[in-house]
């Protein structure tokens, strides 16, 4: 990924951060989109602080969204 460091990892898979986030209740929303990048914020389980941000061009993470706005779609 051209993406971002989560905390001292270095770059992960952004599909399975996000699926993993989800997963433990967590929401992710897609705070923007231009042509081939997304950009995702992470947030807490009740929605309301921005926990962490993915910015990446990463195929796989673009199919993976699609046109969702975030993981509650």
């Amino acid at each position: 990924m051209t993406d971002k460091q989560f905390g001292d990892h270095a770059a992960l898979d952004a599909v399975a951060v996000l699926r993993r986030w989800q997963d433990s209740g967590a929401v992710w929303w897609v705070i923007g989109r231009h042509p081939g990048q997304v950009t995702v914020g992470l947030f807490q389980c009740t929605g309301g602080e921005e926990v962490d941000r993915i910015t990446s061009a990463d195929p796989a993470l673009l199919r993976f969204i699609g046109d969702r706005r975030g993981s509650e779609d």
